[in-house]
């Protein structure tokens, strides 16, 4: 009987729970610790040293509670949307409140309660990337209102058309972890925040530097490593398609960090830190789509591309368009999830010889395939201006947007908060 005892002992847990790989599940309870360690503290931190200090709190406690508020979103209805058999363009609420996920409930080889927290952590970062559009200027209240609609209207359905099933997906689109689902619609969120919420009080007429560089590179430096998480945990196995996802994705974020750098060392004389990690953010952001179809010599032409045009395209929304994304949410993560979704479509392919990547979706050409990917990258845009647009509106009439002028001189973490973010 001991012999039996022992022999059982040392048998795979997959005899226990068939079907469960302990691998697999083990790499995405990781991932997901990641991916919310992107959030809290990562874009917590990189969005609050950015801000001037009158605003530091607010930017914190925007964060978390989205982070909560998220949470309780995705449990009650935001994953059924996304996730349950439905149609084409939304699923069901058969889900509703994890109706029907059991401890023992599987999502491939993996328990189903795990693949839910995996992706609610996508679901708290991408309404989070958003604020970096109206920062400093709107109401605490605005913020989770437009947040809670935002989500459960534009990312849920989103996700379901390109990971659920639907009209995208069944087309064919190439979006291994988030490009249009994550940037694209958080950077269309943030433009059209910004230009409906109006810019802050004295933009373009004095400069609002970032009050502590520190706390920026502090932030940015955890999204670096969470990012690991956030698109080599998209393989959802422990397998040569997360560790090539991790590649490029640090290969991407390297090369469009030092593009971007080098790059404004030529144009403005001098390398800025700010400049290196926002383009970095820009490299990940860019990859993400890619990041389990291409190759690293792919990789590397998506980062010098990412930080080429997204520096510019900063330029062009402030110092062009006179748009007050205060912290380049659209020039970085929707230019980036745009590229990045259009370079998939090429760099997949396997015919390109060094560059070439695992392959395009089953019976396309490159044409065909980019051909989708634009589809993609359309509908995504419009769909979120759209519903966006409709819904500040809607928080507009109900409590209003924007803090008062003297508010907003005064700073959110006083005006709001009745709290202040330095006291030395």
């Amino acid at each position: 009987m001991k012999k039996i005892l022992i022999l059982l002992t040392l048998m795979p847990m997959s005899v226990f729970a068939e079907g469960l790989d302990g691998a697999n599940t083990s790499w995405v309870l990781t991932s997901t610790a990641l991916v919310l360690f992107m959030t809290l503290p990562g874009l917590a931190l990189f969005y609050g040293g950015l801000v001037r200090s009158k605003n530091i709190l607010s930017v914190l406690i925007q964060c978390f509670a989205i982070a909560g508020i998220s949470s309780i979103l995705w449990l009650v209805v935001g994953y059924s949307i996304a996730f349950a058999d439905g149609n084409v363009y939304f699923g069901s609420l058969s889900k509703f409140m994890l109706l029907g996920v059991l401890e023992g409930s599987l999502r491939g080889d993996i328990p189903e309660s795990l693949f839910m927290l995996f992706q609610m952590t996508f679901a708290i970062i991408t309404p989070a990337l958003i604020i970096g559009g109206f920062a400093e200027r709107m109401k605490f209240s605005a913020v989770l209102l437009f947040s809670t609609f935002w989500l459960i209207m534009v990312y849920a359905p989103i996700t379901h058309w390109v990971w659920g099933g639907g009209w995208l997906q069944e087309m064919g689109l190439l979006d291994f972890a988030g490009g249009t689902v994550v940037h694209i619609t958080a950077g269309v969120g943030a433009l059209v925040a910004a230009m409906v919420v109006g810019p802050r009080k004295g933009f373009g007429e004095r400069p609002m530097p970032p009050h502590n560089m520190t706390m920026v590179i502090t932030g940015a430096g955890m999204l670096w490593v969470g990012w690991f998480g956030f698109n080599g945990g998209s393989a959802l196995a422990a397998n040569g398609d997360a560790a090539m996802a991790m590649l490029v994705t640090h290969i991407s974020a390297a090369t469009a960090a030092m593009v971007w750098m080098f790059y404004e060392w030529i144009k403005f004389g001098k390398p800025t830190a700010l400049g290196a990690v926002t383009g970095m953010v820009a490299g990940l952001g860019t990859i993400t789509p890619a990041s389990g179809f291409v190759s690293p010599a792919g990789a590397l032409v998506i980062g010098i591309i990412a930080g080429l045009v997204c520096f510019n395209m900063v330029i062009i929304i402030k110092q062009k368009l006179k748009i007050d994304d205060s912290l380049d949410v659209f020039p970085v993560h929707g230019v980036g999830g745009i590229l990045g979704t259009l370079m998939t479509g090429i760099f997949a392919s396997n015919e390109l010889g060094l560059f070439s990547g695992q392959g395009l979706a089953k019976g396309m050409t490159v044409a065909s395939q980019v051909g989708v990917q634009f589809i993609g990258i359309v509908a995504t845009f419009v769909y979120t201006a759209v519903v966006t647009y409709v819904i500040l509106k809607v928080v507009e009439m109900i409590i209003g947007l924007r803090v008062s002028s003297e508010e907003e001189q005064q700073g959110l973490d006083i005006s709001s908060h009745e709290e202040i973010g330095y006291n030395l």
